[in-house]
């Protein structure tokens, strides 16, 4: 853990989050400035910065969260897509690494790299944080 991050805050349960996935290694929750509601942040518990820091033990199993996460907006909040992405250094908000998970639907708006945010109403989050983790596939095991 490292002292003053926002998201160390968070795995360590000194800053709120509505969690969605909560793993050993791997932590997402809600985004507290969503692109859209249901807009989840993935974070590797230890304190990395960028992808390229990313331990090789962890690269398989972030992914993994990833696709689960992606199968998760479009079956627990009726998405038809997701938009996934990460900053390395450059518009990286936070300095831990975080992968974006971003529910999409046609004609929502979104274009290009333009990230307008909304807001949850008040006890909103928590309902959207339920929804993903009700549908949220577990972890995949095993080999090829």
């Amino acid at each position: 853990m490292t002292s003053g991050c926002v998201f160390c805050a968070v795995v360590a349960g000194e800053s709120p989050a509505d969690v969605v996935l909560d793993e050993p290694d791997l932590l997402g929750f809600l985004d507290r400035r969503p692109v859209f509601k249901g807009h989840v942040l993935l974070v590797p518990r230890t304190h990395v910065e960028t992808l390229p820091d990313l331990p090789a033990s962890l690269r398989d199993p972030f992914l993994e969260a990833a696709q689960r996460l992606a199968t998760a907006v479009v079956e627990g909040l009726g998405a038809q897509g997701s938009f996934v992405a990460m900053n390395n250094t450059v518009s990286q908000s936070v300095p831990h690494l975080h992968l974006h998970v971003v529910p999409r639907t046609k004609g929502d708006g979104l274009r290009g790299f333009f990230w307008p945010r909304t807001r949850y109403e008040d006890g909103e989050a928590p309902t959207y944080a339920a929804r993903l983790r009700e549908t949220l596939p577990g972890p995949v095991t095993g080999g090829d």
